[in-house]
C-alpha cells in the first residue's frame, strides 16, 4: 500500500489542478484511483474528451525579421478603428490576412503557382502590388513571371505603352514576361527595326495578339520583313492579328506592304503617312489580295481609345511609370542649360519638331489610307428566282478567283523562300 499513500499525497497536494481520473494497471487489470475515499476501484473507465492543451493555454504569433524591427513589438496584425464615442479600438486580423501578407512579402520565393485557385492568386497579387514588390529590380521580375506563367491573360490582357519609351527601356524584361495579350499599343515609342521588343512580338507567347498599334516607330521595310517572317514561312507568330496600325512610318514603301499579305485574319489596316510611291496601285493590291476596302472616313479602331491597360497588373504598370518619372525629375533643373544650348545654335530639339511636322505633312499629302473588311462581304446571296440565271456567273467568278489565288500563292511561295527570309528564320 506504499504506492497508494504516495498517490494520495500527490492528489491532495495538487488538488487545485483538474488532473482528472488516474488509472493504474496491476496484474493485467486497469484500476481507477478514487480521490474521495483514497482507495482503488476496479471499474471501467469512462470516455473523456481528449484535450491537447489546457484551458489557459494561449499562442502568440511572431514573425522573425533580420533587421532591428524584430526587437520591436509588431502591431501590423491588428486593425485599429474608432468607436462612436471616439475611443480607440483594435481587433486582431484574420489568419488568412496574416498569411497573405507574409507570402506577399516573400512572393519571389514561390516555386510555382500553376494550379493554384485564381481567386486567391488575385488577392495575393494585389497584396504584393500594394507592397510594390514588382517594382524591385531582380526579385520583382522573378515574382511577376510566376504569375504570368500560371494565369496568362488574367494578369494582363491589354497593354498600352503609347509614348512610354522610357518605361520600355527600363522594364523590358518585365514587359516580355506578359503572355496571351490580345491588344498591344506601342505607338510613338521610336522602336526602330532592330528593337528587341519588336522581335519578341513574333514569339509564340504573343500569338494571341489581335490588335497591334505601331504608329510612329521609325519602321521600314526591313522591320516588316523581320516581323512577318515567321508568319509567312512557318505559319506562326502573329497569325491571329486583325487590327494593325503602321501609320506615320515614312520608311515603309510599296515593298513593305507586300509582306502584310500573310496576315489572313486582318480586318483593319492603317498605312497613312507611309512612304508609298504608287498609292493607287497599293490600294488596288490591298483590295484584290487582302479583301480590304479603302475607308473614306477615319475608323474608330485607330483612335487609340480602345486599347487600354487591363488586368491584375494595371497598377503595376502605373508604378513603373511613376518610378521612371521620379528618376528623371532631376533633369527638370537643366531647363536653363537647354535654353542656352538652343540660343548658341544647338538645334537638335528643333530638328525633332521639324521631323514631326514633316510626318504630319506627308500624312496629309497621302490622305487617309485606312482599310477595313466589310461585314457582309461574303454574305450577299442571290434571290431564289435569280439562282438559275446567275449560276453560270458564279461559276465564272469562282474560276477567276481560283486562278488569282493560284497566282498569288505561287508568288507568295516564291517570296517566302528567299535567302533573306531563311537568314531571318535562322535567328529565331
Amino acid at each position: 500500500q506504499n504506492w497508494m499513500k504516495g498517490m494520495s499525497y500527490c492528489l491532495h497536494s495538487e488538488s487545485h489542478l483538474d488532473t482528472g481520473p488516474i488509472y493504474v494497471r496491476e496484474n493485467g487489470k486497469l484500476h481507477v484511483v478514487n480521490q474521495g475515499a483514497g482507495g482503488i476501484q476496479n471499474v471501467t473507465p469512462k470516455t473523456r474528451p481528449f484535450r491537447l492543451f489546457s484551458r489557459g493555454f494561449s499562442v502568440e504569433l511572431c514573425m522573425n525579421r533580420e533587421d532591428d524591427r524584430a526587437r520591436r513589438q509588431r502591431t501590423d496584425h491588428f486593425i485599429f478603428t474608432y468607436t462612436k464615442e471616439g475611443n480607440l479600438r483594435y481587433s486582431a486580423k484574420t489568419l488568412f490576412s496574416l498569411v497573405l501578407g507574409y507570402i506577399s512579402d516573400n512572393v519571389d520565393h514561390i516555386d510555382s503557382l500553376i494550379g493554384f485557385p485564381e481567386q486567391i492568386a488575385e488577392k495575393l497579387f494585389s497584396a504584393a502590388e500594394a507592397r510594390q514588390k514588382f517594382t524591385e529590380p531582380v526579385t520583382g521580375l522573378r515574382a511577376l513571371q510566376k504569375f504570368t506563367e500560371a494565369y496568362g491573360n488574367l494578369v494582363l490582357c491589354s497593354l498600352c505603352l503609347r509614348n512610354r519609351d522610357l518605361v520600355i527601356s527600363e522594364k523590358l524584361e518585365e514587359i516580355k514576361s506578359f503572355r496571351e495579350l490580345t491588344c498591344l499599343d506601342l505607338s510613338c515609342c521610336k522602336l526602330g527595326d532592330e528593337h528587341e521588343l519588336l522581335e519578341h512580338l513574333t514569339k509564340e507567347a504573343l500569338s494571341s495578339i489581335k490588335q497591334l498599334l505601331l504608329k510612329d516607330n521609325s519602321l521600314s521595310d526591313a522591320g516588316l520583313r523581320r516581323m512577318t517572317a515567321p508568319v509567312r514561312v512557318l505559319k506562326k507568330g502573329l497569325e491571329n492579328l486583325s487590327v494593325l496600325d503602321l501609320s506615320c512610318n515614312p520608311k515603309i514603301t510599296d515593298v513593305g506592304i507586300g509582306y502584310l499579305l500573310s496576315f489572313k485574319k486582318l480586318n483593319c489596316l492603317d498605312i497613312s503617312g507611309t512612304g508609298l510611291k504608287d498609292v493607287n496601285a497599293v490600294i488596288r493590291r490591298i483590295q484584290m489580295q487582302m479583301g480590304l476596302v479603302h475607308s473614306k472616313v477615319p475608323l474608330k479602331e485607330f483612335d487609340h481609345s480602345n486599347c487600354k491597360t487591363e488586368g491584375w497588373a494595371e497598377q503595376t504598370v502605373l508604378q513603373w511609370e511613376q518610378a521612371v518619372m521620379e528618376a528623371i525629375k532631376p533633369q527638370d533643373d537643366l531647363r536653363s542649360r537647354t535654353a542656352a544650348l538652343r540660343f548658341y545654335g544647338k538645334t537638335h530639339r528643333i530638328e525633332e519638331v521639324v521631323k514631326c511636322k514633316l510626318v504630319e505633312a506627308e500624312t496629309k499629302a497621302s490622305g487617309n489610307l485606312q482599310f477595313y473588311k466589310e461585314k457582309g462581304q461574303n454574305c450577299h446571296l442571290p434571290l431564289k428566282k435569280e439562282v438559275a440565271g446567275s449560276h453560270e456567273l458564279k461559276n465564272n467568278k469562282k474560276r477567276a478567283l481560283a486562278e488569282r489565288e493560284r497566282e498569288r500563292t505561287s508568288k507568295q511561295k516564291h517570296l517566302c523562300l528567299t535567302v533573306e527570309d531563311w537568314d531571318l528564320l535562322n535567328t529565331y
